[in-house]
């Protein structure tokens, strides 16, 4: 079977730990969903931080509401076939 070389076990020694191969093969998260979440919860943390250091309640507030507009949209993404293994993506994300 196929080692996995960052911690050295096997897929079979997953299976008996009981771990079922779908949990054993999540990958990464490469996928479009997942960077746009990403990336637009990075810039609502950094509004949110600067905001927290110049004691802007409203601005860090706004900060945080992007922030869950990133979450938001990673989800809606991956509902609409653009998350790990979705319909509209070629390369099921790896």
């Amino acid at each position: 079977m196929s080692n996995d070389t960052t911690t050295g076990t096997t897929q079979e020694s997953h299976l008996a730990a009981g771990v079922t191969q779908e949990a054993a093969d999540l990958g990464h998260g490469n996928s479009p969903a997942a960077w746009t979440c990403v990336v637009v919860m990075l810039v609502g943390a950094l509004v949110s931080s600067f905001a927290f250091a110049w004691a802007n309640a409203t601005l860090f507030w706004g900060g945080v509401i992007v922030m869950a507009i990133g979450l938001l949209l990673g989800w809606g993404m991956k509902r609409a076939g653009y998350g790990v293994g979705g319909s509209k993506l070629k390369n099921n994300g790896h």
